[in-house]
């Protein structure tokens, strides 16, 4: 039963791990003055972010497993909602993509990333994946199915362990990089940075169109039973 929901929330999780904008953050952050002691305050704030979002989804959904239960069905609806909010919001990205010529920008927000105070780093992770719109449907969907697989607290407390380890992946790995390339991983972390603000708005997209159409399928499918 473990192994099945791990492997339901795993593209979720993947989604989320590989959003652009929070890699780019982590980079930007390591690359300053306090870099390391930021990096690990904004990591944990990131997965301090997705746990507290997984598991109040989890809660509230308690008795999912059952089929005929109106928390089954309110999975399903909200599977619904993230799989159609998905495909809007990798439809409107596209559509707002940088047309030929254009250059990608970084947002304004991350100009002063490399000299962030501590509170803000620990702040802006648990903001990023915690309340940020995009992150909120992908860990909402996977919460759903977490709670719907699974009836055994442990289970259910490891599934969500999972989801939020793998959702964490790339930020996680970022900062180990940090703190065990030397030189090495100066010049590696800012090829990743400049990877992701050249090829935020395909990489989103393909994830959000494809994620989503499975989401809303799963949730007509549920539906339907």
């Amino acid at each position: 039963m473990l192994t099945q929901t791990i492997g339901a929330v795993l593209p979720t999780a993947l989604a989320v791990a590989l959003s652009p904008f929070p890699l780019i953050g982590i980079v930007l952050i390591l690359a300053g003055p306090r870099g390391r002691r930021n990096g690990l305050l904004f990591t944990a704030g990131w997965i301090a972010g997705l746990g507290i979002v997984a598991t109040l989804v989890v809660a509230v959904l308690g008795g999912a497993h059952d089929p005929d239960s109106p928390s089954s069905a309110i999975a399903d609806w909200a599977r619904i909602l993230a799989g159609g909010a998905l495909i809007a919001l990798g439809a409107r990205k596209w559509w707002r993509r940088p047309r030929a010529g254009e250059e990608s920008r970084t947002p304004r927000w991350m100009a002063s990333l490399d000299d962030v105070s501590a509170s803000r780093a620990l702040l802006l992770g648990a903001l990023l994946s915690g309340a940020n719109p995009k992150n909120l449907v992908l860990t909402a969907s996977a919460a759903a199915s977490i709670a719907e697989a699974s009836t055994d607290d442990t289970d259910l407390a490891l599934a969500v362990t999972v989801f939020v380890l793998i959702g964490s992946c790339t930020v996680l790995g970022a900062v180990v990089v940090h703190l065990l390339g030397g030189g090495r991983a100066v010049s590696f972390l800012d090829g990743v940075r400049r990877f992701m603000v050249g090829n935020s708005t395909v990489i989103t997209v393909i994830v959000f169109l494809l994620l989503g159409a499975g989401i809303l399928g799963d949730g007509l499918t549920g539906l339907g039973r």
